[in-house]
């Protein structure tokens, strides 16, 4: 059967800061992923899908629920088979292992607890002393992207349970005292219509980042967006093929950001910049501060950098924390982002003439 062919993430008009956070959560999930807020129709799935598309192919065990590292989870595979029993697990033997694309695990709608999260079959557990475990969707998703479409839809509890897995990297099954845990890392997308209804403010600040979309307002790139459309309609393996360059020269920025990400620096002062800018617009709770220097190291390195710079931190705000604020209108939260560019402008004019 052959394969759906996917429209290429470079190839997308306009949505720039769409595609940075969500380019920004491949290379560091720590971030606790993206929630895209904004209409229908406005490339949103689609950035999801060609950006999975464009990253190198993942290493697994054969048929494993889990889908862990062979190279790095070894010693948690070997465990959680020897927990559930599976063959091999007592003498440490290792099936096979295949290479595939990295995944885009969707979540439906009307998603239960126990299909998000697992089941334990207490039953047979009694009956035979072993665990025997009903794999839910965050284990499909470890190292995957997980997608969420029209999260204000689902129930609050599964919504926490999500965000609880995206920021632990970790998720447990439970039921009358008998429980199981595995690896759960993975990018979580969110994307929701605000007509149709608002996450509740503790749901909303646990979204690492936050971007507003909404139709392109220029001619030209809207005829753009159709001229493309139509040419990948027409012809996808060429379409696909012009874009293969940028394509291949994106997917290596984002390796190349992942290995720098950890020798990243921020200076002390950099520190009480961000602070102070969380303070301004008035930020409750301190996970808009730590947010943005994750965010803002990820920008750095993904700038091929390895020390943030105030522009780095300017950026990070700007996607972290208009969700965040409480006691501000947009336009003012504008106006303070405006004005911490400004302040910034001033201290570099300042620091280059000494």
């Amino acid at each position: 059967m052959k394969s759906t062919s996917i429209y290429p993430f470079t190839a997308i008009v306009g949505q720039e800061k769409m595609k940075l956070a969500l380019i920004l959560n491949i290379i560091n999930p720590g971030l606790s992923g993206v929630l895209i807020r904004g209409e229908k129709g406005t490339a949103k799935s689609t950035a999801v899908r060609a950006l999975a598309d464009i990253l190198p192919e993942i290493e697994v065990f054969t048929d494993d629920p889990f889908q862990l590292d062979p190279h790095e989870e070894t010693e948690v595979y070997l465990e959680i088979a020897r927990a559930l029993n599976l063959t091999g697990a007592g003498n440490g033997d290792l099936p096979d292992t295949i290479k595939r694309k990295v995944r885009v695990v969707e979540l439906p709608v009307g998603a239960t607890e126990d299909r998000v999260v697992g089941t334990l079959d207490l039953e047979y557990a009694l009956k035979k002393g072993e665990k025997r475990v009903e794999p839910g969707i965050l284990a499909a998703a470890h190292r995957a992207i997980l997608y969420v479409d029209e999260v204000n839809l689902l129930d609050d509890h599964v919504v926490d349970v999500l965000l609880d897995s995206a920021a632990m990297g970790v998720n447990t099954i439970e039921r009358e005292g008998v429980s199981f845990s595995h690896p759960a890392r993975f990018t979580l997308v969110g994307t929701m219509n605000p007509e149709e209804g608002e996450l509740r403010p503790q749901l909303l600040d646990r979204f690492g980042l936050c971007v507003n979309i909404e139709g392109i307002g220029s001619a030209h790139d809207r005829v753009a967006v159709m001229e493309r459309r139509a040419a990948f309609d027409e012809d996808p393996e060429n379409f696909i093929r012009r874009w293969e360059a940028e394509s291949r020269a994106l997917a290596h920025r984002i390796l190349k950001a992942k290995t720098l990400y950890p020798g990243v620096t921020v200076e002390k002062s950099m520190l009480y910049e961000i602070a102070q800018y969380c303070l301004d617009v008035g930020v409750d709770g301190h996970r808009g501060d730590i947010i943005i220097l994750k965010t803002a190291k990820t920008l750095a390195a993904y700038g091929g950098r390895t020390q943030v710079t105030l522009e780095d931190m300017q950026t990070a705000a700007e996607l972290v924390l208009p969700h965040r604020v409480r006691r501000q209108p947009l336009m003012e939260i504008a106006d303070n982002v405006h004005a911490i560019r400004t302040r910034g402008a001033g201290k570099r004019k300042t620091d280059d003439s000494h």
